[in-house]
């Protein structure tokens, strides 16, 4: 959520940012401001409406003391006045505040100056290329066929017991699957990043402080019954790890990772596209998250783009990293950097991770902040990436990796697998 203050600073410049998410923001901004000004101007009304009522009862307390009770009983009517007046400013100011609220949560983040103009995909930026392209055997094919040919992922049954986009890994499968986790996490830790085991639900409160609430498109799972959400991503239960704290100065950066299923209901997905492990209503990611000092944040991010880098060279996958621009980033990222495997046997691009800086909009929302040199409170900044999200990694692998008589290993994971080979 954007502050206040900085709209107020910063508003021809909040427009024009905003422009390039092709959002006319005008009418937002100016009615946000309007409101701000309304909020203030009551909460001054209240609290010299308080003052003056508190000052009146001491003068009341002062007069009996004085033995003057008529004096004192006739300043008591006024003091019943000023209760009165006080009441219905603190409703106007607890609306107003509500208001203002509800069109702070409309506005998404500013799109940082290296943002690139565009509406979709079609208009990221390609910002690094790396790792050969494997020429595959004649009859090479995509993942969900492989993974039926050696019966390692069922799709078929997933689609039994719960239903389509909840896949169940079997034998080899399963323990790839497992070998990737654990190896993700070991380098995040290896990195200096503390692991934690997160809850796979979270509260209202935790969805609103890192953006996913109010979910303008459907896509979380909703328990009802308990005003619970299912987790889109262990962002949201790492993130909130650190709402409503203050933090010293001292005790940033701070690196957290966690292993987490992940539930999206992927509202509106069909095609080809969407076959096999390449979108999924359930999915295993293993996620970093960072919460820095602002003159750090964006080197920060340069060091997660590197580390994630690091992972997919080991992995040896063909991959690029993607600026992303601004009709396609995220509505609480002010940067964001995705990176793609290609996909050989399927000839096309597959999203694995997304690293980005969100700088003070989690922050203001969940009310993290951190104590700086003069004493005062400040904002944090926040960041997360996926390293790595797991189906396109495994799909990757399971199709870059075929050969004509099976699937090799990754080198680096055969001492998590016990294997080389499917």
């Amino acid at each position: 959520m954007l502050q206040v203050p900085f709209i107020r600073d910063n508003k021809a410049v909040v427009i024009e940012r905003l422009s390039k998410r092709n959002i006319d923001a005008a009418k937002l901004i100016d009615d946000v401001i309007v409101l701000d000004e309304k909020r203030r101007s009551t909460q001054a009304d209240l609290d010299n409406t308080l003052a003056e009522s508190n000052s009146i009862s001491k003068e009341i307390g002062n007069l009996f003391k004085s033995g003057k009770v008529e004096e004192a009983n006739a300043l008591k009517a006024k003091t019943g006045e000023l209760k009165e007046a006080s009441k219905t400013l603190t409703e106007q100011l607890n609306t107003t505040a509500e208001s203002l609220q509800e069109l702070l949560f409309q506005i998404p983040n500013v799109p940082h100056e290296s943002v690139p103009d565009g509406n979709s995909e079609e208009d990221n930026e390609e910002v690094f290329k790396a790792g050969e392209v494997p020429s595959l055997h004649e009859g090479a094919q995509p993942h969900w066929e492989l993974a039926k040919k050696y019966d390692i992922i069922d799709f078929e049954l997933g689609n039994k017991i719960t239903g389509a986009g909840f896949p169940v890994y079997k034998g080899k499968g399963a323990r790839l699957q497992r070998a990737l986790i654990a190896y993700f996490l070991d380098k995040n830790t290896a990195a200096g990043y503390t692991e934690y085991q997160l809850p796979h639900l979270v509260n209202e409160a935790s969805g609103i402080g890192t953006g996913q609430l109010p979910d303008k498109e459907g896509q979380m799972y909703h328990v009802t019954e308990d005003n619970l959400y299912l987790i889109p991503t262990a962002e949201v239960p790492g993130t909130n790890i650190f709402r409503n704290t203050v933090l010293n100065e001292a005790d940033l950066p701070i690196g957290i990772t966690g292993y987490t299923p992940c539930f999206r209901r992927e509202a509106g997905s069909y095609g080809a596209h969407v076959r096999g492990l390449n979108r999924l209503h359930q999915f295993d990611k293993v996620e970093i998250i960072r919460v820095e000092h602002p003159t750090k944040s964006y080197e920060a991010l340069d060091s997660m783009v590197n580390h994630v880098k690091g992972i997919l060279e080991e992995l040896k996958l063909p991959y690029r990293i993607l600026r992303l621009c601004a009709g396609d980033t995220s509505f609480a990222s002010a940067l964001t950097y995705d990176f793609e495997v290609f996909s050989t046997a399927q000839d096309r691009w597959l999203e694995v991770s997304s690293v980005s800086n969100f700088e003070t909009f989690q922050a203001n929302r969940l009310k993290l902040r951190f104590k700086n040199a003069n004493g005062k409170n400040e904002l944090a900044h926040t960041l997360n990436g996926s390293s790595l999200a797991l189906p396109r990694i495994l799909a990757g692998i399971l199709e870059n990796y075929q050969t004509e008589t099976g699937i090799d290993i990754p080198e680096v994971l055969r001492s998590y697998t016990g294997f080389d080979s499917i």
